[in-house]
């Protein structure tokens, strides 16, 4: 604030009640950037540095890329007895226009680009395959007609049934072919892609209430979509049942998930499964990232050179063009990598920490289901940092245990801050964001007064809608935060100045 403004408040101050604190209206915590391996860290510094994103939304964007680059290349084996897959579940409470899929491109591109070129390797393959296909559909067809000429003729079509049910052996099978990036799918798309085309894929979406809000996560078929989602991070065999067409198993799929939604959209979802999303351990699975908009401070900068990118992509590449440990059935194996006794050991403080914090009056109470999962996360990250160093062999070092700790316990630092918001009335949520807008406002343009019309025009979208902003207005100036005033021509937002004071 500026002296003139300081002093203009200073006497002004005396008339104002102390502004009481809103519920929830701690901000998030830095994003520990340098916790990131090298590579992936100087390439996620670039990418910002250009784009102005939240870092949190560049960083998740990255780990997204690199979880379907990598995660069908090796398991984790956190303990005796304990493993998994190692794929993530990544989700990203934003508004729409915070630039993920422009943070997304960057990062998937390499991918994209080796499943063109992959589809254009099988294309000949896929010729001899359509070939084959028609002529073993004719002869099926033929013999069908066959059995219902003998049966309108009374005559026995044993021999046509013999031939049929041999025939059927040798239907031609499909090449698999790599479709790694899939955007918006329903659970049940996505099973079948898994089961039929490629055993392991990335479920990218920036609009995530396409995903959350399809006729799969409808009433009558929540409870099966989410169980299906949460089977797949866990890599168990899914049986899939099917009334009007073929039944099937998805066998050795590995998944990552990174979704960005809009927070109201998040409440519809949450509201409409019933507690389902929570209770089934669907959202617990999820590392969990809530940043402050970056929109209105994004100032326009010339692309420059990429060099980190540049070759963080090309290591994705070179991941992808690991042969893939896929069996006959088109199941993966992947190998299981351990932790080194070391990164055991920081593992297992890891756990234990958290654990002791899951108690009633612990930090961690009120989000159990996601800090129960949360050393599982740190193992599966741990893996993913390895392949990347190292490739899908040896030991995973402490190192990657300690740097995968550090962003997990920061996810889940954003769990218990948004989780906690999430509970709060509408009103009260809305509240806390204009709070937050109205104070940076005033703080960067030196004043402690803005229009309504511009809280109403620029303000968190939340408010945007008919109604949200007088009853935002309405909760603080109940706790001493704010003060309308009216003249001829404009109703204004006063803010206390004691929430300016440096």
């Amino acid at each position: 604030m500026n002296a003139r403004l300081l002093e203009a408040a200073a006497p002004v101050a005396e008339e104002w009640p102390e502004p009481q604190p809103l519920i929830a209206c701690e901000g998030p915590e830095p994003y520990p950037l340098e916790a990131l391996p090298d590579g992936l860290h100087h390439a996620v510094v670039e990418v910002q540095s250009f784009t102005k994103a939240p870092v949190a939304l560049v960083a998740g964007s990255a780990l997204a890329a690199l979880s379907v680059g990598a995660q069908h290349l090796a398991d984790v084996q956190r303990a005796r007895g304990l493993s998994s897959p190692a794929g993530l579940f990544l989700l990203t409470v934003a508004e729409s226009g915070e630039r993920k899929t422009t943070c997304d491109g960057y990062f998937l591109d390499p991918i994209r680009a080796w499943e063109v070129t992959q589809k254009q390797k099988a294309e000949p393959g896929m010729h001899d395959y359509r070939g084959r296909l028609a002529a073993w559909e004719a002869t099926h067809e033929g013999l069908k007609n066959c059995i219902r000429r003998s049966a309108g003729k009374k005559e026995s079509a044993q021999e046509s049934a013999d031939a049929l049910a041999e025939h059927e052996g040798r239907k031609p099978q499909q090449p698999r072919v790599p479709r790694l990036v899939r955007v918006d799918e329903t659970p049940e798309a996505l099973a079948y892609g898994l089961a039929h085309e490629w055993p392991a894929a990335g479920l990218i979406s920036s609009e995530a209430g396409l995903v959350l809000g399809s006729h799969g996560m409808g009433r009558d078929s929540i409870m099966r979509n989410l169980g299906l989602l949460n089977q797949l991070w866990d890599g168990k065999p899914l049986p899939i049942s099917r009334r009007t067409s073929a039944s099937f198993t998805v066998r050795g799929a590995r998944l990552t998930v990174a979704l960005q939604i809009q927070e109201p959209t998040l409440r519809a979802f949450f509201e409409g499964s019933g507690g389902l999303a929570r209770g089934t351990g669907f959202l617990s699975r999820f590392l969990v990232a809530w940043p402050d908009s970056t929109q209105g401070r994004r100032p326009f900068t010339e692309a420059g050179e990429f060099p980190c990118l540049v070759a963080y992509q090309a290591r994705l590449r070179g991941l992808l063009d690991t042969a893939p440990p896929i069996a006959a059935d088109g199941a993966l194996s992947p190998p299981l990598l351990g932790l080194s006794p070391d990164a055991h050991d920081l593992w297992r403080g890891f756990h234990d920490d958290v654990e002791r914090e899951l108690r009633p009056a612990g930090e961690l109470a009120e989000v159990r289901d996601v800090a129960a999962k949360a050393a599982d996360n740190v193992a599966r990250m741990a893996c993913l940092f390895h392949v990347l160093e190292h490739g899908p062999e040896g030991a995973i070092a402490a190192a990657n245990i300690k740097r995968a700790g550090r962003l997990v316990a920061w996810y889940l630092t954003e769990a218990r801050r948004f989780y906690s918001a999430l509970g709060l009335p509408v009103e009260i949520a809305n509240a806390v964001k204009l709070d937050g807008w109205l104070i940076q406002r005033c703080r960067e343009a030196g004043t402690d007064m803005v229009s309504t019309r511009d809280a109403q025009r620029e303000g968190p979208n939340a408010v945007r809608k008919p109604g949200r902003l007088d009853e935002a207005l309405a909760v603080l100036a109940d706790v001493g935060r704010i003060r309308e005033t009216k003249d001829a021509r404009r109703r204004q937002i006063r803010l206390n100045p004691r929430l300016l004071a440096p």
